[in-house]
């Protein structure tokens, strides 16, 4: 299987612990969103990463979708519970944790896409009402147990805030913090995965 990212990519990063953590090979072939030529947009009309492109050459997008088939093809129950409570427990806090990260990253492209005097404060400030919303309500309660879909995402998501807004999230969350810090001791592939800079 290849896998079509960039390594600032937070989604991308989110795939790649999963597969480490279910003991999958895949191979990461670097992919540029913004370039016509890149045959990214002949694997996903959506030209977007990541994209994961199996052996048939079918391709499946986006993250939430290749994490799934990842853990059925591990033999399910493994990152995605099949037990109904922690099941939607799991989906629950991935697509907060996802939310995050796409708030977060339009407040990115709104300062790399758009010129200066083209920038909308109040379209930023909405993007990091999200962020601030959803940091406090995982701070009120950080997830507990092992590993899942849930808590992959989210610790892709404050790694992207490290990235980005230069661990700023990390004043007035302790408990965020402290449950990073642990997720980072019990799963390897989460410092393996980390960009510096980018």
């Amino acid at each position: 299987m290849i896998l079509r990212s960039a390594p600032a990519s937070p989604f991308g990063r989110k795939v790649k612990i999963a597969a480490a953590l279910l003991g999958l090979p895949v191979s990461v072939v670097e992919a540029d969103t913004t370039s016509p030529t890149d045959s990214l947009r002949r694997e996903n009309p959506l030209g977007k990463i990541p994209t994961l492109v199996l052996d048939d050459g079918t391709t499946l997008f986006d993250s939430a979708v290749i994490v799934a088939y990842l853990d059925a093809v591990a033999g399910g129950d493994r990152l995605i519970p099949s037990a109904i409570g922690p099941r939607f427990a799991a989906l629950r806090l991935e697509a907060l944790a996802d939310g995050l990260c796409d708030a977060a990253l339009l407040q990115v492209y709104e300062a790399r896409w758009r010129g200066p005097d083209r920038h909308d404060a109040a379209w930023v400030e909405h993007q990091a009402g999200k962020v601030s919303r959803a940091l406090a309500a995982l701070e009120a309660a950080p997830p507990q147990g092992p590993a899942t879909v849930g808590s992959i995402a989210l610790a892709c998501a404050l790694g992207y805030l490290d990235l980005r807004f230069a661990g700023a999230w990390r004043d007035g969350h302790p408990a965020l913090v402290a449950w990073l810090d642990g997720f980072a001791a019990e799963v390897p592939s989460f410092e393996t995965t980390r960009v510096k800079a980018a």
